[in-house]
């Protein structure tokens, strides 16, 4: 297996569209940048609806040891019942496109998302990509084959 990648400092993005708002982190203590809706006029997510929301940026990641995860900001998904269509995005190191956010309404009422509102957070983080290994067995544990729910409440 390969080392390690060394983290890197600098991650290289574009703006495109002049309405797009740069990702930043909100504190120093924060692990994602926020994503913001680069959109002309507001969208209405109506209750169990989906849409696909553009952010205007584009971004290079170093190598195919890291990839860019989008996740739900945690108080529009609590306070809100807005959340991502798909759980979490996932950019790889390889694409070059627009990032964008698929949002789901789970609430009962209608959401208004605002231009260069933030909808999302995206967190860079370390991928490993091993050999696979097929195997006839693999080594026993104490667990085993037990499943959801099988460790208790």
């Amino acid at each position: 297996m390969e080392n390690k990648s060394q983290a890197f400092e600098k991650l290289n993005f574009c703006k495109l569209s002049e309405n797009a708002i740069i990702p930043k982190r909100a504190t120093a203590g924060s692990a994602g940048y926020d994503l913001c809706a680069c959109i002309s006029e507001p969208i209405i997510l109506n209750p169990g609806k989906r849409t696909f929301i553009p952010c205007g940026v584009a971004i290079e990641l170093p190598s195919n040891k890291y990839a860019a995860f989008i996740f739900a900001r945690s108080g529009l998904g609590v306070k809100k019942g807005i959340t991502l269509s798909n759980g979490v995005g996932v950019v790889d190191s390889d694409y070059r496109g627009e990032i964008g956010v698929g949002l789901c309404n789970l609430s009962e009422e209608a959401y208004t998302i605002q231009p260069g509102e933030r909808i999302a957070q995206m967190v860079i983080m370390n991928v490993e990509t091993p050999m696979l290994n097929l195997c006839e067995n693999l080594n026993e544990t104490s667990r085993g084959e037990g499943g959801f729910g099988s460790t208790g409440k």
